[in-house]
Formats: C-alpha cells, structure tokens, sequence
C-alpha cells in the first residue's frame, strides 16, 4: 500500500475541512459535515476558502466557517470515490 498524499489536478495535496458555521446557507453547507477544500491562494488571502458544498461546486466561504482535518486514507478514499460518483459524466 502506497502512503503517499493523494494529488489534486493542480499538484497539490487534497485537503479536507468541517463546516462549524453555515448562517444563511443552510441549504449550502450541512453543520459538521466534511467537505474538500479547494486550493485557491487568492481566497486564502481574503481569509476565505473555496469548498465544494452540497450543489457539487466550489463556491467561496468564510474561512472561519471550517475546520480543516487529517481523514484516515480509507476516509478520504470514500469521500473521493463519492465525489467522483457525484460528477456528470
């Protein structure tokens, strides 16, 4: 088994976060639940983050709304294999 981190498109590590706060996007963003964070230095810059929330897109939150989190490898296999699922064909 390969211990390396998993690669976004770009090169760089997929990273994950849970939402703490979802005021006034509670159709958006589920309390607690794990989302993959987009990389996007320009947001990072404006304190906010890119995340793909619950229509299936990357939209900008604040980034006080998010914890990020280190998943097991078979946590974040299953939260890859779900987004991969969720993608038009």
């Amino acid at each position: 088994m390969s211990t390396k981190t998993r690669l976004s498109k770009r090169g760089q590590p997929i990273k994950f976060v849970v939402c703490v706060e979802n005021s006034g996007y509670p159709a958006s963003l589920e309390l607690h639940k794990i989302y993959r964070m987009m990389p996007d230095p320009q947001a990072a810059r404006e304190r906010d983050v890119r995340v793909v929330d619950e229509s299936g897109e990357d939209y900008l939150y604040p980034a006080e709304w998010f914890v990020a989190v280190d998943v097991p490898r078979r946590v974040r296999t299953s939260l890859l294999r779900r987004r991969a699922r969720l993608q038009p064909a």
